[in-house]
């Protein structure tokens, strides 16, 4: 579920980071240091001097080199909440949030009388210890964080300043693209810089270089640490499951994705270009996008009745259909939402009637839709009200979750005749 602020944010405190925080290595003669000056602008003297030092390292882990100049500053938690409101009548408006809540509701997702955009503002406000800002193209770090944790902060950041010299973030994540490729999207950004950070952090506990490459699947260890840390954040703790899915799956997933790029490719390519995925599916199994055949989601498009208006339309994912599993049936179901391949959902209107959803779905193959069915079905029947039933989909398997009348809707493969 993507109705979030685009701003790339650190979800954790870095206090709880600081028994890996490392000590700044000095990495050339005062004359080198000179020369490198003009790479960083900023008002605070001691705040430019530390991204100078992590500069360097910054770019050859992440494979990217500045090619402008960046500019760090820092920001008090008034200024944070005031760039965050912004954000969020910028890309979440009041209307935009009622039509994303009113159809997340209809799968027994949120609550209806939630305020989404009030709880977004306070798990952003509580959590937030940096963020880079599109833009301005400048990293801001929170006053009054931990010295030991700063650089942490600047390092995942400092990622995030060379991303969008290399390719455009906004566009990337553009809401255009779909619920479901701005997750893939958002999950690369934010995995990649959370790999150079762990790394950078790592090789200087250590003292001596390491390749997160070679070692086992960094979103396997981070997970319990994070799920661990939601019990320190009270706004995060008491959002729904979807909305702390959302937001812990691209430092999770993003980073096994990337690493799994990192070590089938040497040399560190880019995630962005050839090997940016199109799909949480994809992000999940790295295999699905990074294989010798790209396993691409198909797209549906759903066909409405005359008189009937759509209030709100998008995908959800293999991941929020995990979600959406666990929600209704338990945290061990997650792993039928595997064998998804494409969804589309809509909140429609007809005059004189209540709103109804339906939501579309078309997998693998048949075993797939039928595990899913089988576990579903009788949840939603009784906790929403909805029917949900076999379709055929152009030749495919699918299935269809419904609410209210639906009667006329249609469904086809985006391309098909």
């Amino acid at each position: 579920m993507t109705g979030s602020v685009r701003a790339a944010v650190v979800l954790h405190r870095p206090a709880r980071l600081s028994f890996l925080a490392f000590v700044v290595i000095s990495l050339g003669c005062a004359g080198a240091e000179s020369a490198q000056t003009a790479r960083v602008v900023s008002a605070d003297a001691a705040l430019r001097a530390a991204v100078l030092d992590l500069l360097p390292d910054v770019e050859r882990l992440s494979g990217l080199r500045a090619r402008r100049p960046l500019r760090v500053e820092r920001r008090d938690r008034a200024q944070l909440e005031r760039y965050l409101r912004a954000q969020l009548d910028s890309e979440l408006p009041p209307a935009l949030a009622d039509r994303i809540r009113e159809a997340y509701a209809f799968l027994g997702l949120l609550p209806d009388d939630l305020d989404l955009r009030a709880l977004l503002l306070q798990v952003y406000t509580e959590q937030v210890a940096g963020f880079y800002e599109p833009d301005s193209t400048a990293l801001f770090v929170m006053a009054g964080n931990p010295p030991g944790g700063l650089e942490s902060i600047l390092a995942h950041e400092l990622v995030h300043a060379l991303q969008d010299q290399h390719t455009n973030l906004d566009s990337l994540t553009a809401r255009a693209r779909g619920n479901d490729q701005r997750v893939a999207a958002h999950a690369v950004i934010e995995g990649h810089a959370t790999l150079v950070m762990f790394e950078s952090m790592l090789a200087a506990a250590t003292g001596g270089a390491v390749d997160i490459s070679e070692l086992p699947d960094l979103s396997q260890h981070l997970g319990p640490t994070l799920e661990a840390m939601q019990g320190q954040f009270p706004a995060l703790q008491r959002a729904p499951l979807i909305l702390r899915q959302s937001l812990l799956f691209p430092y999770l997933g993003g980073a096994g994705y990337v690493q799994a790029l990192w070590r089938q490719n040497a040399g560190r390519p880019s995630p962005f270009g050839r090997y940016f995925p199109e799909s949480s599916e994809q992000v999940l199994d790295p295999e699905r996008a990074l294989g010798a055949r790209r396993d691409s989601p198909t797209e549906l498009v759903i066909t409405l009745p005359v008189g009937a208006q759509a209030i709100h339309s998008d995908n959800l994912g293999q991941l929020e259909v995990s979600v959406l599993l666990q929600e209704h049936v338990g945290p061990s179901a997650a792993d039928l939402a595997r064998g998804w391949d494409g969804d589309r959902f809509v909140v429609l209107q007809r005059q004189g009637r209540d709103r109804a959803f339906v939501w579309y779905s078309v997998w693998d193959d048949a075993s797939a839709r039928d595990r899913l069915i089988r576990a579903l079905r009788g949840p939603v029947q009784t906790r929403l009200r909805a029917e949900l039933i076999p379709v055929d989909i152009a030749g495919r398997p699918g299935a269809r979750l419904s609410v209210g009348d639906v009667s006329g809707v249609g469904v086809r493969i985006a391309g098909a005749r």
